[in-house]
């Protein structure tokens, strides 16, 4: 599986941790830990709709943001 690197991307260019982006999460409704949101980092499980619709919140970003890059082909 590829990795989702946007998504430590995104929080990177924000210089959010992730302990505090899912203090965020949660405050926001979305039940979800550090080691989750790790595993969603990491490709390891594929990201809940509604996790990536308040990140997109968080972020400010387009829905584009989380996918650039995917659509290639691995060589």
């Amino acid at each position: 599986m590829k990795k989702i690197i946007n998504l430590r991307r995104l929080r990177n260019e924000r210089r959010i941790s992730q302990e505090k982006l899912c203090a965020e999460l949660q405050r926001r409704g979305c039940d979800i830990g550090r080691t989750t949101y790790e595993k969603y980092e990491s490709g390891e499980l594929n990201i809940r709709v509604s996790v990536l619709i308040e990140l997109k919140k968080i972020y400010g970003c387009a829905y584009d943001d989380f996918f650039a890059g995917l659509d290639t082909k691995e060589e």
